[in-house]
């Protein structure tokens, strides 16, 4: 097995075409990747859906999950049970801690470039700025945006803390990868050598899991010592705030009422 890290290969989108047309055999692209050819992969990215890893895991590694692993299969793609972690998004401000959603007001925040994601933060009342990450760092610096959302070891990676004083722990997003596999490559494998492969690569997914629940851990004490000051609020407001502008009715109609209705058998009622 040849592996090629650090992006040597092309972008997200284009190792997902070489994987599609078979110059690549495996690849683990983030869900809202996938969801550029699959719209219902990035239904794990609803604003404020999960309360904890035990509801996520709960859907992704049931119901949910498969349904989506079905529609991958759709476009010439294997994806294996286990998704691997990429951590839930928290904010980061300069001014005030984000408490609740009237806090969110105006908020001038920097988001990729995900039409959920834009959707979201319009909802909550937010003025979102798509800027590449590259930026991020430089426009907090010089206040075109006052606030950004990623996940805690990117914060620490990029230095934020540098540029921001606050981090709420809103969990509003949680994102992960799907190890996916070339689909006529799998299917050209022996059953006996298919299963080898899955159990590997579905075992090291669970390990990787617990890696990056103790490193957000660790990140977070680390923060907090460069001067981060952190609080967690409560998804209520932002979850009534996101209600009432009619964002869960329109990603409910956007997934369809099947991918809908699974997600919310493992998180609650949300539309």
């Amino acid at each position: 097995m040849k592996i090629f890290p650090n992006n040597q290969l092309g972008g997200d989108t284009d190792m997902l075409s070489q994987v599609r047309s078979g110059g690549l055999t495996f690849f683990t692209p983030s869900a809202l990747v996938i969801a550029t050819l699959v719209p219902v992969a990035a239904i794990n990215a609803v604003g404020f859906a999960f309360s904890d890893y035990d509801q996520v895991w709960k859907a992704m590694d049931g119901k949910l999950g498969a349904h989506v692993r079905e529609a991958i299969s759709k476009v010439g793609l294997y994806a294996f049970d286990k998704m691997w972690d990429n951590g839930f998004r928290q904010m980061t401000s300069g001014d005030k801690a984000i408490n609740s959603a009237a806090d969110m007001n105006g908020l001038k925040i920097r988001v990729p470039v995900s039409p959920l994601s834009i959707a979201m933060f319009k909802g909550l009342g937010a003025a979102p700025a798509s800027l590449q990450f590259s930026e991020v760092y430089s426009s907090l610096q010089t206040r075109i945006v006052d606030a950004q959302e990623n996940p805690l070891p990117i914060i620490q990676v990029a230095k934020l803390y540098e540029v921001q004083k606050f981090c709420s722990l809103s969990n509003h997003i949680w994102d992960g990868f799907w190890f996916i596999a070339n689909g006529r490559a799998w299917k050209g494998l022996p059953a006996d050598m298919q299963t080898i492969v899955a159990n590997a690569i579905n075992d090291a997914g669970m390990a990787q899991r617990g890696d990056i629940k103790a490193l957000n851990q660790s990140v977070k004490a680390d923060l907090e010592s460069k001067g981060l000051t952190f609080n967690q609020p409560s998804p209520d407001s932002f979850r009534a705030k996101l209600r009432d502008a009619g964002f869960y009715g329109e990603w409910k109609g956007r997934f369809g009422d099947e991918a809908w209705g699974l997600l919310e058998e493992a998180v609650g009622k949300l539309a």
